[in-house]
């Protein structure tokens, strides 16, 4: 699918006019399209796909071809990671998407609203603030739940074993997801802090000088949420490192269970097989009270370890 974005109200115009150009999922008679129009090559996924930094970050004839990891969910609210190109040149700006972004997509509805209609820099500084914006909200959303799971994992009541068991291995595959999206985050965000580095850089004769403040606050910005987002991914680990604790105390719980009843029992059978032998002669059987005074001590058995291993804070 192929976006044209002129900059101005109206039609788009004919040749190479249009300032912004949106190609998602490209088909082969697309790419040779734009490349027509705008005199550019436009990149394969393949190439976008590529992880050294010579291949995310080059210049060919004074054009910037730069590439990041785009962090997004997919139709079914998973999160996933694809590549994203930007071919930025003094006239023109490409984008080469293989999904969908909703950053991209509110950008597109409010390009070209201003008076005055944005050059390829103001484009592609504009359409790297909706991203990071849209990082930044996710991370903030992350962090709202990740202190919403710290006060359920160490404040509240105490609940029954069971239901804490439970609570506890759904607390977990939670954090693990949340620790899941901040490495796709981080990836975006560091692809994003490389780009606006070797911009300001490589585009320096041609970048005008009023767009030069939005390098340097993105940069700043980029900078920032990249410590956010070590800080919360320092926190998935501490949570996750409580919650395993919780559940390996919850296990030790059941086990301590298993254990006092096992040594409980042990007297009882030691008693009831003692009178159960098969001897010719046991004075107890010619009590008149022996049957009873023979539940009273196998009562009595159990009940005394019981007693002990209270007082000991054992149960």
């Amino acid at each position: 699918m192929l976006n044209v974005n002129t900059g101005q109200k109206g039609p788009s115009p004919e040749g190479g006019a249009a300032v912004w150009y949106d190609l998602v999922r490209p088909t082969d008679t697309e790419r040779a399209e734009v490349e027509r129009m705008t005199g550019l090559r436009v990149p394969v996924q393949a190439e976008l796909s590529e992880i050294e930094s010579s291949s995310r970050l080059s210049t060919e004839n004074g054009v910037l071809y730069l590439s990041a990891p785009l962090h997004t969910l997919d139709a079914s609210g998973e999160p996933q990671t694809s590549a994203m190109g930007f071919v930025l040149s003094d006239k023109h700006l490409l984008t080469v998407r293989f999904t969908e972004a909703k950053a991209i997509e509110g950008y597109t509805a409010r390009f070209g609203q201003g008076s005055v209609a944005p050059c390829s820099v103001a484009a592609f500084l504009g359409l790297l603030e909706a991203i990071v914006d849209r990082l930044a909200d996710v991370l903030e959303q992350i962090g709202v739940d990740l202190d919403m799971i710290s006060r359920r994992i160490f404040g509240g009541k105490e609940t029954t074993p069971a239901k804490t068991d439970a609570q506890l291995r759904a607390t977990l595959r939670t954090v693990g997801r949340a620790g899941e999206r901040l490495s796709g985050l981080r990836d975006s965000l560091l692809g994003i802090q490389r780009i606006v580095l070797f911009s300001g850089e490589a585009a320096s004769e041609w970048i005008p000088k009023e767009q030069r403040p939005r390098l340097k606050t993105l940069r700043q910005d980029t900078v920032s949420l990249a410590d956010y987002d070590v800080q919360l991914s320092n926190k998935v680990q501490f949570l996750l490192d409580a919650t395993l604790g919780f559940i390996s105390i919850e296990q030790n719980n059941g086990i301590k269970v298993l254990t006092v009843v096992s040594v409980v029992g042990v007297p009882p059978t030691l008693v009831a097989s003692i009178y159960g032998m098969n001897f010719k002669w046991i004075p107890e059987l010619q009590w008149e009270y022996g049957y009873f005074y023979g539940l009273v001590v196998i009562v009595l058995s159990a009940v005394v370890p019981l007693v002990w291993f209270k007082k000991r804070g054992w149960i």
